[in-house]
């Protein structure tokens, strides 16, 4: 098996504003997905699959969860939830619900926040229903409106997908929320909002996400739409009595430190852009200089972004780290 830095396995725990205090897994490598978003705050998908399979091992995944874990309690920081969201799909791991069963016994509540796009296997479903919280996105319920968006693998049908939400849903006995992320001029307009409105209001999700862009996305010419888009697609949403919810804040500065903070920056921007201010919130708590950061960005394993009034900072990998052979 390729050999994997534990830094790339956890990071955080980071601000969700769903999550409270969320320590995110990686259960997969950069970046292996079946989409490729337009959207992506991590960037394009170098290696886009359809089918579940082994990466990291289970027990690779809980040890290096453990350490974390007894980490951040040494250091007294809360853990709201261990959250399965890797740069990429979580549910293409086929360990999926073996690695569940292990992180459970730390006793912390268990999240995995998926695109939905293998969901119309029986077997993913089965998986992701040892989790306590499950988000699936649902951008589009039109074909051609879902390809422009989502960039779904060539061997994906929208139709299969939603099915499968639509069975997961009837079974899942946890928590069930759905993100929608709207971009200005692909899928705000009142046709797309409807169709999936009208798609939540069948699935009845536990809460359903208004999402905008607040991160760099994978292309350059992706914005947000406007506050009177916005806040139409709300209304479409609440006329279909769904319980929805805008997501559209910044989180705020309150990333965690348990160990050196270049390792920190690295694990946390590989799979969540982090502010100027933030990183700076960091390497104080930590009493390091922004030496650090320079350090990092003319090793090229740091990068920055300006988007939206804001300086992001942003993992950088090589090439090789996002193929395996």
């Amino acid at each position: 098996m390729q050999d994997h830095a534990s830094p790339l396995i956890t990071f955080g725990p980071v601000p969700s504003r769903r999550l409270g205090r969320s320590l995110g897994i990686n259960n997969i490598p950069a970046k292996h997905c079946s989409y490729s978003c337009l959207y992506c705050q991590v960037g394009p998908t170098a290696c886009q699959e359809d089918t579940p399979r082994s990466f990291y091992q289970p027990y690779e995944i809980r040890s290096a969860v453990a350490q974390r874990v007894d980490a951040l309690r040494r250091n007294g920081e809360k853990i709201d939830y261990l959250t399965l969201v890797p740069n990429g799909e979580p549910t293409l791991d086929v360990n999926l619900a073996k690695t569940i069963d292990l992180l459970r016994t730390m006793g912390i509540r268990i999240a995995v926040i998926s695109n939905a796009s293998l969901i119309w296997r029986p077997e993913v479903q089965a998986r992701l229903s040892a989790a306590d919280w499950v988000s699936l996105k649902v951008d589009a319920t039109n074909e051609s409106v879902w390809r422009k968006v989502n960039r779904p693998h060539e061997h994906l049908g929208l139709e299969k997908i939603l099915n499968g939400i639509r069975a997961f849903a009837k079974t899942f006995r946890g928590v069930l929320t759905s993100e929608t992320m709207l971009l200005a001029g692909v899928n705000d307009d009142p046709a797309s909002i409807r169709g999936v409105a009208d798609f939540l209001a069948e699935v009845n999700p536990d809460k359903s996400y208004l999402a905008v862009p607040t991160r760099p996305p994978a292309e350059p010419d992706v914005c947000a739409p406007d506050e009177l888009a916005m806040v139409r697609a709300y209304d479409i949403f609440k006329s279909k009595k769904i319980d929805a919810e805008y997501l559209v804040d910044d989180e705020g500065d309150s990333f965690a430190l348990a160990g050196s903070v270049e390792k920190e920056l690295l694990a946390t921007t590989a799979v969540h852009p982090m502010r100027h201010e933030s990183v700076a919130s960091l390497l104080a708590k930590a009493g390091a200089g922004w030496d650090v950061v320079e350090a990092l960005e003319s090793k090229g394993k740091l990068r920055h972004v300006a988007y939206a009034d804001h300086v992001f900072y942003i993992r950088q990998f090589p090439t090789s780290t996002h193929m395996r052979s």
